[in-house]
C-alpha cells in the first residue's frame, strides 16, 4: 500500500515529466541563437534572424533555378548509359537531392529527443511529403492539360497516391516505433514495385 499510486498521482507525475522535458527543450532552443546577435534585444534578434532566413531562401531558390535543368540532363544521361528507364533513375536519385534539407533538419531536431522537437521533426517530414506529392503532382497535371501533352503516367500517379494514403495512415498513430519507421522506409521500394507491376504486368501506360 505504501508504494501504491492513484490515477491522479500518476497523471501528476506524467505532467511533471512533460514540464521538465519541455523546459529542457526550451533551454536548448534558447541556446540556438547565434552568438553574434545574442547580446541584442529579442525584437532585434528576430529581425536579424528573419533577414538571414530570407537571404538563404533567395540563395537557395537561385541555386535550384541554376542547377535543376542540368540535374535533369544528368539523370537522363545516366538512364541512357545504364539502359535503365529515366523514370526509375530519377525516382531513386531525385528525392535524395531534393529532400536532403528536410531530412537533415528533421534529424537535427530528433537528436534533442524531446516531445516538442520530435513533433517538429515529424511535422516537417509529413509537410514535405504532402507538398511533394500533391503540389508537384498538381503542377504536372496542369502542364499536361494546358499544353495538350499525351497522358502516359497512370501507373506513376496511382503509385504516388497509394503511398501517400499509406503514409497518412501511419502518421495517424499516436505512438511511433522503430518498426513503424522501417515499415515507412519500405514504402519507398514499394512505390517503384507498384509502378513496375502496373506498367509491365497490368499494362497501364
Amino acid at each position: 500500500l505504501k508504494n501504491y499510486k492513484t490515477d491522479q498521482e500518476l497523471r501528476a507525475a506524467a505532467k511533471a515529466d512533460d514540464d521538465v522535458e519541455d523546459s529542457e527543450g526550451d533551454s536548448e532552443e534558447e541556446d540556438e541563437i547565434p552568438e553574434d546577435i545574442s547580446h541584442l534585444p529579442p525584437a532585434v534578434q528576430q529581425t536579424v534572424i528573419k533577414r538571414r532566413a530570407l537571404l538563404k531562401l533567395l540563395v537557395g531558390t537561385v541555386l535550384v533555378v541554376v542547377f535543376s535543368d542540368p540535374m535533369v540532363d544528368v539523370m537522363s544521361e545516366i538512364g541512357v548509359r545504364t539502359g535503365v528507364p529515366a523514370f526509375y533513375v530519377s525516382f531513386v536519385l531525385a528525392p535524395l537531392a531534393s529532400n536532403a534539407s528536410e531530412l537533415l533538419a528533421s534529424y537535427y531536431y530528433a537528436l534533442k529527443k524531446t516531445s516538442k522537437t520530435i513533433t517538429v521533426s515529424f511535422s516537417a517530414l509529413e509537410g514535405a511529403a504532402c507538398m511533394n506529392n500533391t503540389f508537384c503532382l498538381a503542377i504536372f497535371m496542369g502542364l499536361i492539360y494546358f499544353r495538350g501533352i499525351a497522358w502516359q503516367y497512370s501507373a506513376e500517379t496511382i503509385s504516388i497516391i497509394l503511398i501517400q494514403f499509406l503514409v497518412a495512415i501511419m502518421a495517424c498513430k499516436r505512438v511511433q516505433t522503430l518498426a513503424d519507421a522501417a515499415l515507412v522506409f519500405l514504402f519507398y521500394p514499394l512505390a517503384i514495385a507498384v509502378v513496375y507491376t502496373l506498367e509491365n504486368v497490368v499494362g497501364l501506360d
